[in-house]
């Protein structure tokens, strides 16, 4: 049952597919790591985009209390850019790609942090109500360029990341391109932009702000989980 608060205003008006994670997809993240993106076993930065998935049991909204794992210290908070897909898209071009979304909203992908920056464990990416999406869909007509929005990050009223769409190794179009070059997107389907540099951390009583100008504010209590 999907919750009221992801139903959306606009074609395909609710949630209705997969959430996918990108990662690797800001290029000071990528410099940041170094002499390390090159150490076996990959041996180099990614060629084609790094996808993982949020599963249903990680769908959470605005204003919902977020769960803090008893093994965990702290969150990552990943404030992010949600491609919302709005027709079927399959080896779609980059020129046409943005003209497959329905439009645009605010995403919170919430993680446990780790060292893993190619294929991070499942039990670090797919907690319960992890994956926090903006009640409403910005409808892509109104955004002329979704690569240079600012987004912010607020803990406890502070601001911990000042970070934008913008500095993207694959833009929002670009990103479209490649991933439907070997997967299809359905409508309802939602693909993150990727987190920029810098993604704060969080703990169990603290309050996070994300906003995304032009598309979208998000507002969440992170609680310890009950034993």
């Amino acid at each position: 049952m999907i919750k009221p608060a992801l139903r959306f205003d606009v074609p395909p008006y609710r949630l209705s597919g997969t959430v996918y994670g990108t990662l690797l997809n800001s290029a000071a993240s990528v410099a940041s790591l170094g002499d390390a993106v090159n150490a076996p076993p990959y041996k180099a930065a990614p060629k084609a985009p790094v996808l993982y998935v949020k599963p249903r049991n990680t769908l959470a909204a605005d204003g919902d209390r977020i769960a803090v794992p008893q093994s965990a210290c702290e969150l990552q908070v990943g404030a992010t850019l949600g491609l919302v897909i709005g027709r079927t898209a399959c080896r779609v071009s980059e020129a046409d790609a943005l003209s497959y979304l329905a439009g645009y909203t605010a995403v919170i992908d919430f993680s446990v942090p780790h060292d893993s920056f190619y294929r991070p464990s499942v039990r670090f990416k797919a907690l319960d109500g992890s994956c926090v999406i903006g009640s409403s869909v910005v409808p892509a007509a109104r955004i002329a360029d979704p690569d240079h929005l600012p987004i912010r990050v607020y803990v406890d009223g502070t601001l911990a990341q000042s970070g934008s769409t913008a500095g993207m190794v694959r833009n929002a179009a670009r990103l479209l391109a490649d991933v439907t070059e070997f997967m299809t997107l359905a409508p309802g389907d939602i693909l993150l932009l990727g987190v920029p540099a810098g993604a704060p951390h969080a703990k169990a009583g603290q309050s996070v702000v994300v906003e995304i100008e032009g598309v979208g504010r998000l507002e969440n209590v992170l609680v310890k989980e009950e034993a």
